[in-house]
């Protein structure tokens, strides 16, 4: 890492200081050296932050965001297309529960 301002370039701003950490993170894990400059000196503001990163890391760190940002879209499309039970949303009994009335009605009862 070289202390020279020069070679870091501004990669992306995030509205929320979480969502700078997450990708900040993913970053650091795939070998890239990230600096974060959070918008408000005020601790827990949580005003947003801006990644820098080192320009020899610049072209794959953006790589790496770009196909986070096209994950996140397949993965909104695929939640929007799975049902509540495939969510595991619904519990056994809701599944259960047309199975059980054509049991009932098998019997003559209404």
């Amino acid at each position: 890492m070289t202390d020279q301002v020069d070679n870091w370039h501004k990669l992306a701003r995030y509205d929320t200081n979480m969502q700078g950490e997450l990708h900040a993170n993913l970053l650091r894990n795939n070998g890239i050296t990230v600096s974060l400059q959070p918008l408000s000196a005020i601790p827990g503001m949580n005003s947003g932050v801006v990644l820098w990163v080192e320009n020899t890391d610049l072209s794959q760190a953006q790589r790496i965001l770009n196909g986070v940002e096209s994950d996140d879209n397949a993965g909104a499309d695929l939640l929007a297309s799975m049902s509540d039970v495939e969510l595991g949303i619904g519990s056994g009994s809701q599944l259960n529960h047309g199975a059980a009335d054509n049991h009932y009605n098998k019997g003559g009862k209404a």
